[in-house]
C-alpha cells in the first residue's frame, strides 16, 4: 500500500476525516462506515430519473420494472467496484486513469466525464425549477436562474464537515422516500401487475429509448468517480483485515442505499402506471402533467408532496454532482479551485442550455430535455466502466483484493450490455436522419465524432492487454516533501539550515489582537530583526483618494502606528511604519513586497461562509500575492 503523502489524495480537505479505527460495538462501527453510498444513491433518484420513470410508467405500464431492477443490480455491482478501488488502492477513478493512460487518452476521458456531470446537473436544474414552479407558480426560466443560489448551501455544508453533509443529504432522501410511500399507499397498485413488470420484455424502439434512459439515469458515470473518492473520507486502520472489514461494510452500505434508491424509482414508475397508464392517460410523460393529474388520488396533499420531493431530489443530487466535478478536475488536471467556484461553473453550464431551450422552444420541451440528458449519461457509461473493471482486475496493484473471477465476468457482461444498448440506440436514432439528403458537413462531423468515440473505447479496452504503459506517479497538488517522513536516514538533515528572518512585516488592524501579533513577530526576529508595522486605511476618503487622503481617520491611524513604533523602540527593537489605502489584501502584499520584507505576520479572525463574502478573505488573498513565508496567527 502506498502512503498518501507520496501520491495525491481525493477530496484532500476531508480525506480520512472520519476515524473508523476507534473501538466500539458492531453497530457503532457500522454507523461510522455508513454514509458514502447514501451520497452516491441520491444520483440514482434525481429529477432525470423522474422523467424517464414517468415516461416509462405512463406509456408502458409496469413492463419496464425489470429494467429498473436490472439497472439497480448493475449499480450495486459497479459501485462496489468503485468503492473497492478507493479502499484498496487509495485512488479515485480519475487518478487511476491519469496514472495508467497517456495524456492523449486522458484528455478526452476528462472531457467526457465533464459532459456527464453537466448532463446530470442539467436534469437537477430543470427538476428543481419545475418543483419551485409547481409549488409557487414562478415562471420556469426564473426558477432555473434561482438554482444558482445553492452554491452558498454547498459552501456552508462543506464548512461543517463530511458527516453534516451526509446527514443533510440523508434527510433529503427521507423526504423523497416518505413522499412516495404516502402516494403509493393512496394509489393502491395491484401486486400481481407489479410482479408481472419484472418479466423482461420491450415493446418497440420507443420502449428501448426509455429503457436506455432509465439505465443512464440509474447507473451514472460520475457516481463511479464519486464513490471511489468518498470511501477515502474514512480513516481505515493498518492491516489487511481492516481492509476486508471496510470492503464488507461498504458492500452492505451500497446494497442498503441503492435499494432505497430503487424503491424511489420503482415508486415513481408504479405511480405513473397506476394513475395514468391504467386510466388510459398514456401520453403523460412530463413532470408537470403528472403533478396536475395527481389529484386523481383524491388527496390535495399528493401533488404538494410530489413537488417537495422533486426539489429535495434535485437539491441532494446537485451537491454530490459538485463533489464529483471536484474529483474529476483534480484527478485528471491536478487543478484545485474553490468548491463554490467549481459549483458556480458547473451550475452555469447547466443553466445556459436550460434557459436557451425554455426561451427558444418554450416550456413544453423541458421534459424531452430531461430524458435526453439521461440518454447522454448512458452513452458516457462505457468510458468510466471499462477502466474501472481493468483497475480492480489488476493483481499487481490490488493484490489479494483483486476482484474475483465471477465478479470480473459479471462486470464485463454488464459493460458489454451497456455498450450494445448504447450503440443500438445511437444507430436507430441517427440512421433515419443520415438517410435524408443535405447537411453533409454536420453529418460528416457526427460520423467523425462517432468514429473517434469507438476508437477511444477500443483503446481503453485493449490497452491493458497489449501494452505495458509505464505507470507514472500522479503529479501532486501537495508535492512530496524533501525530507522523508518515515525512518529518515542519518544524513537526511545534512544540508539543512534553519532560515533567519531580518525584516518582518506585521499587518495590524488596531484591535485588541495587535499585541498578540507583535509578540509573534518579535518571537521570529528577536532584537536583531527589523519590523515594518502596516495598517490599511479603509475610510471613504481613503478609498477614493488613496495616499492623497488626509482625513481624520488617516491621521489617527498614522498616530497609532507611531505609538506602536515608539513602544517597540523603547524595548530595543528597530521599527518602520507604512499606511496602505483602499484594498486591504492588495495593499498589505504591495507594501511587504515594496519594502522587501522576508516574512509577513497576519491575523486570522476565523470567520467562514457568508462572512467571507461580506468581509473578504484577507489571509488567502495576501498569501497568493506573496512569495515569502506568511505566519497566520489565529485571533
Amino acid at each position: 500500500m502506498t502512503n498518501h503523502w507520496q501520491k495525491g489524495v481525493s477530496l484532500s480537505e476531508v480525506h480520512g476525516s472520519i476515524d473508523t479505527t476507534r473501538k466500539g460495538s458492531w453497530w457503532r462501527q457500522l454507523f461510522v462506515f455508513f454514509g458514502p453510498a447514501y451520497l452516491v444513491s441520491v444520483g440514482y433518484m434525481d429529477p432525470g430519473n423522474w422523467a424517464t420513470d414517468l415516461a416509462g410508467g405512463s406509456q408502458f405500464g409496469y413492463t419496464l420494472l425489470w429494467v429498473l431492477m436490472m439497472s439497480n443490480l448493475m449499480a450495486i455491482l459497479l459501485q462496489n467496484l468503485s468503492a473497492r478501488l478507493g479502499i484498496v488502492r487509495g485512488r479515485d477513478l480519475a487518478q487511476a486513469n491519469r496514472e495508467t493512460y497517456p495524456a492523449f487518452i486522458n484528455i478526452p476521458l476528462y472531457i467526457l466525464a465533464e459532459i456527464a456531470i453537466a448532463a446530470c446537473d442539467l436534469a437537477e436544474v430543470l427538476g428543481m425549477a419545475i418543483g419551485i414552479q409547481l409549488l409557487t407558480g414562478l415562471p420556469l426560466v426564473y426558477g432555473v436562474c434561482l438554482t444558482v443560489l445553492d452554491t452558498f448551501l454547498l459552501l456552508f455544508l462543506q464548512r461543517l464537515g463530511m458527516r453534516h453533509m451526509e446527514a443533510f443529504i440523508i434527510g433529503l432522501i427521507a423526504i423523497v422516500g416518505g413522499s412516495f410511500l404516502f402516494e403509493i399507499l393512496l394509489a393502491k397498485p395491484a401486486a400481481a401487475d407489479i410482479a408481472r413488470g419484472f418479466i423482461p420484455v420491450l415493446h418497440g424502439r420507443q420502449a428501448l429509448y426509455i429503457a436506455i434512459g432509465i439505465i443512464g439515469a440509474t447507473v451514472m458515470p460520475h457516481n463511479l468517480y464519486l464513490h471511489s473518492a468518498l470511501v477515502q473520507t474514512r480513516k481505515i486502520g493498518p492491516g489487511k483485515e481492516q481492509i476486508r472489514k471496510a470492503l464488507r461494510i461498504n458492500f452492505l452500505d451500497s446494497a442498503v442505499a441503492l435499494n432505497l434508491a430503487f424503491f424511489v424509482n420503482a415508486a415513481i414508475l408504479i405511480l405513473a402506471a397506476t394513475v395514468f397508464f391504467k386510466t388510459g392517460k398514456t401520453s403523460v410523460a412530463s413532470i408537470k402533467d403528472a403533478y396536475l393529474l395527481l389529484p386523481m388520488l383524491k388527496s390535495n396533499l399528493a401533488p404538494k408532496l410530489f413537488a417537495i420531493a422533486l426539489i429535495a431530489a434535485g437539491q441532494s443530487s446537485t451537491l454530490t454532482g459538485t463533489l464529483a466535478g471536484q474529483i474529476v478536475m483534480e484527478g485528471y488536471l491536478q487543478l484545485r479551485i474553490n468548491p463554490w467556484l467549481r459549483r458556480l461553473i458547473t451550475r452555469l453550464l447547466a443553466i445556459i442550455p436550460a434557459v436557451l431551450v425554455i426561451l427558444i422552444a418554450g416550456e413544453k420541451d423541458v421534459d424531452n430535455l430531461l430524458v435526453l440528458s439521461q440518454v447522454v449519461l448512458s452513452v458516457q457509461l462505457g468510458f468510466a466502466v471499462i477502466p474501472l473493471i481493468h483497475f480492480v482486475s489488476d493483481r499487481t496493484t490490488m493484490g489479494q483484493f483483486t476482484a474475483s473471477l465471477v465478479i470480473r465476468v459479471l462486470s464485463w457482461l454488464v459493460a458489454a450490455l451497456l455498450l450494445y444498448l448504447n450503440i443500438k440506440l445511437v444507430v436507430e436514432e441517427l440512421a433515419p436522419w443520415l438517410a435524408q439528403p443535405g447537411n453533409w458537413g454536420v453529418k460528416a462531423l457526427i460520423l467523425a465524432a462517432a468514429a473517434a468515440a469507438i476508437g477511444l473505447l477500443l483503446y481503453i479496452t485493449l490497452h491493458p492487454f497489449f501494452t505495458r504503459y509505464a505507470r507514472k506517479a500522479i503529479p501532486l497538488v501537495h508535492p512530496q516533501p524533501a525530507i522523508p517522513l518515515v525512518h529518515p536516514q542519518p544524513d537526511a538533515l545534512k544540508d539543512w539550515t534553519p532560515p533567519a528572518f531580518h525584516h518582518i512585516a506585521i499587518a495590524l488592524d488596531f484591535s485588541a489582537h495587535d499585541q498578540k501579533l507583535l509578540a509573534y513577530a518579535v518571537g521570529q526576529g528577536g532584537k536583531n530583526g527589523r519590523y515594518l508595522l502596516i495598517h490599511v486605511v479603509e475610510s471613504a476618503s481613503a478609498r477614493m483618494l488613496g495616499k492623497e487622503s488626509d482625513d481624520l481617520e488617516t491621521r489617527k491611524d498614522q498616530e497609532r502606528l507611531d505609538q506602536y513604533r515608539l513602544a517597540l523602540e523603547e524595548k530595543g527593537y528597530t521599527c518602520d511604519t507604512a499606511l496602505g489605502f483602499r484594498h486591504r489584501s492588495r495593499e498589505i502584499a504591495r507594501i511587504a513586497i515594496q519594502q522587501k520584507a522576508d516574512m509577513l505576520v497576519i491575523g486570522s479572525h476565523g470567520h467562514t461562509g457568508l462572512k467571507d463574502f461580506i468581509y473578504g478573505e484577507t489571509v488567502n488573498a495576501v498569501r497568493h500575492e506573496l512569495k515569502i513565508p506568511v505566519l497566520v496567527v489565529s485571533l
